[in-house]
C-alpha cells in the first residue's frame, strides 16, 4: 500500500507524508534501527544510500552518503534527538560536505518519525519542521516530496522479507 498521502504548510514550516505498511510496528520499526535496511530505502532508487556511521541511541549520530546514476555522492548527517522504540523516533537532519562536516547554509531539519498500530498492519507519519521558509522552499525545489516517495515505496520489498 505504501504511501497514503503528503502535505506542505508553508505557514508551519513542515512537510509531512503518511504510509502505509502490511507490516506490524515492531517490524517497520527495523528499516530505521538497522542500517542496512535504511540503506535499501533511504534515497530515490536512483540515489541508494551507504551508512557510514550509525550510531542509534538519544544523542548518537549517523552519517551517509547517497550515488547518484552519474556517480555524484550527496553527503547528510543524522542527530538522534529522541527514540521511545517502536513507536517514535526524532532527529536532525542535515546536509554534509565531502569530509562529513555539517554545511550550516543549508539548515537543519527537524524530522519526527511515528509509527502506529493500523487494522492492516502500521500507519507511518514522517514530519519535516525547516528553520526558515527559505529553507523549506529550497528542499521542496531539489525534489524532497518526490524523493521521500519514491524512497518510501521501496519499503514493502523490504518487509517481506
Amino acid at each position: 500500500m505504501t504511501v497514503t498521502g503528503s502535505s506542505k504548510n508553508t505557514e508551519a514550516l513542515r512537510f509531512s507524508i503518511t504510509a502505509e505498511f502490511a507490516a506490524p510496528v515492531e517490524r517497520v520499526w527495523q528499516i530505521w534501527a538497522d542500517p542496512r535496511q535504511l540503506e535499501r530505502w533511504w534515497g530515490p532508487p536512483s540515489w541508494p544510500a551507504t551508512f557510514e556511521a550509525f550510531d542509534f541511541q538519544p544523542g548518537g549520530r549517523a552519517s551517509y552518503f547517497m550515488t547518484g546514476p552519474d556517480g555524484t555522492k550527496a553527503r547528510g548527517w543524522w542527530k538522534f534527538t529522541a527514540i521511545a522504540a517502536p513507536a517514535q523516533l526524532e532527529l536532525d537532519d542535515g546536509f554534509a560536505n565531502e569530509k562529513g562536516e555539517p554545511m550550516a547554509d543549508m539548515g537543519t531539519t527537524r524530522m519526527l518519525v511515528t509509527l502506529e498500530d493500523a487494522a492492516k498492519g502500521t500507519v507511518m507519519r514522517v514530519s519535516s519542521q525547516f528553520e526558515s521558509a527559505q529553507q523549506m522552499e529550497k528542499m521542496v525545489a531539489m525534489g524532497m516530496e518526490e524523493g521521500m516517495g519514491q524512497a518510501m515505496e521501496q519499503i514493502d520489498a523490504i518487509l517481506t522479507q
